[in-house]
């Protein structure tokens, strides 16, 4: 049995949904801040998103948010790029990518070391978070 880590929440990013990611970062953002050590493992679109400098411009596309009210989608995208970004620079929130969609998105591990916390497996993932609280978004 492996030991339980010091991680309390931990979550898997894999939707491609903008208005699920800013759900799943909110819940990791507020335990950090909170105090708990929380882990994140961003996969596939949910990686391209949190890696991609113009997020907020995405999330700014009525056809990226259709459920969105108009008035509201400006909100949202500022936002969603800045709780990515709070996210990203917490020392209580460790965000890793997939190596799995690392290798078959025309990544390589260069492309995220200084974006992310580093590249990481979904059976090692779990292992390092064993015992945690684990969403998957």
């Amino acid at each position: 049995m492996a030991p339980e880590s010091s991680y309390t929440l931990a979550a898997v990013l894999a939707t491609p949904d903008m208005l699920r990611l800013y759900s799943g970062l909110s819940l990791l953002v507020s335990a950090a801040v909170d105090g708990e050590a929380c882990a994140a493992l961003a996969t596939f679109r949910s990686l391209e998103l949190v890696l991609d400098p113009g997020l907020g411009r995405l999330a700014a596309n009525p056809e990226a948010t259709p459920g969105l009210a108009w008035q509201g989608r400006e909100k949202f995208s500022r936002s969603l790029a800045e709780l990515r970004d709070t996210a990203l620079s917490l020392d209580s929130l460790s965000i890793y990518a997939c190596s799995a969609s690392i290798e078959t998105m025309a990544l390589t591990e260069a492309d995220v070391e200084d974006r992310v916390d580093g590249v990481m497996s979904t059976p090692r993932f779990l292992r390092e978070t064993a015992g945690a609280r684990l969403l998957f978004v």
